[in-house]
C-alpha cells in the first residue's frame, strides 16, 4: 500500500483522544467531530448527522453549536471522546484522558467510556479486547465482555 492508503485507512480505523484535546478552537463542537468524517469521505450532511449522534452519545448534544472558547474543561473533553467515536473506529487510543481534569470530572469521563463502550452494542460487537496501559506499560487486557471490570481498574 502506498503511505496515502496506509493514511487512509489509520483515519477511518483508529480514533484519538489526545491529552491536550487538540480541537479546533475556531469551530463549533458539532464542526469538530464531523471534520474527521468529512475527512474520511463522507458528505457534509451524512457528517454532521454523524457527529450529531457521536455527540448525543457522550450528552452534549444541547452544544452542538457551542465554540470551544465557551465550553468547560470537561465539555471539551466530551467533544474529543466524540470526535473519537465517531464513525465507530475499530480502535480508540487516548492518551492522559483524565490528566488534566480534577477528580470528580475525571471519573465522570471514565464512567463516560464505561458506558459508551458497554451500552453501544453497534461499536462494542467489534470489539475483541480492551487493553491499558500505564507509563508504558499494559496494565489490564480484557474481552469485550470483561471491559466492565477493566475499566473499574482505571477509575
Amino acid at each position: 500500500m502506498s503511505a496515502d492508503e496506509r493514511a487512509a485507512i489509520r483515519r477511518a480505523s483508529i480514533g484519538y483522544i489526545f491529552q491536550d484535546l487538540n480541537l479546533m478552537p475556531s469551530l463549533t463542537a458539532l464542526e469538530n467531530v464531523s471534520l474527521v468524517r468529512e475527512l474520511d469521505g463522507q458528505h457534509p450532511r451524512q457528517a454532521a448527522r454523524q457527529a450529531r449522534d457521536a455527540l448525543d452519545k457522550v450528552g452534549i448534544t444541547e452544544l452542538a453549536d457551542r465554540l470551544l472558547s465557551h465550553m468547560s474543561g470537561g465539555q471539551q473533553q466530551r467533544v474529543a471522546i466524540a470526535r473519537a467515536l465517531v464513525g465507530c473506529r475499530r480502535i480508540i487510543l487516548g492518551d492522559e484522558l483524565t490528566g488534566s481534569l480534577d477528580s470528580v470530572t475525571s471519573m465522570e469521563v471514565v464512567g463516560l467510556l464505561r458506558d459508551v463502550v458497554t451500552q453501544d452494542a453497534g461499536c462494542a460487537a467489534w470489539a475483541d479486547r480492551i487493553i491499558t496501559l500505564r507509563d508504558g506499560q499494559i496494565t489490564g487486557s480484557a474481552s469485550s465482555h470483561g471491559v466492565e471490570s477493566l475499566l473499574d481498574g482505571l477509575a
